[in-house]
């Protein structure tokens, strides 16, 4: 069951990242893997900074937090 609820969680994060950094999302596989890879990020800046989530709505946040930072980045990247 965990390995789904991460899938699920990646989804809805990188919709959510997508939305709010280009307007538009990726793609069922797109959105997923920004979304886990935001919430390994946003795991790694939550940890630095003392905090911890709990739950669905918790790692969702997370989650959404690092696939945001992870576009910003790759949309930096890009336009160098």
């Amino acid at each position: 069951m965990g390995f789904i609820l991460w899938l699920i969680i990646g989804g809805i994060a990188g919709w959510i990242a997508g939305k709010v950094m280009r307007g538009g999302g990726f793609g069922i596989l797109g959105n997923i893997g920004v979304g886990i890879v935001g919430a390994v990020i946003g795991g790694f800046l939550f940890s630095l900074l003392g905090l911890s989530s709990n739950g669905f709505i918790g790692s969702l946040v997370v989650a959404t937090i690092g696939a945001i930072i992870l576009l910003w980045v790759v949309a930096k990247i890009k336009k160098a």
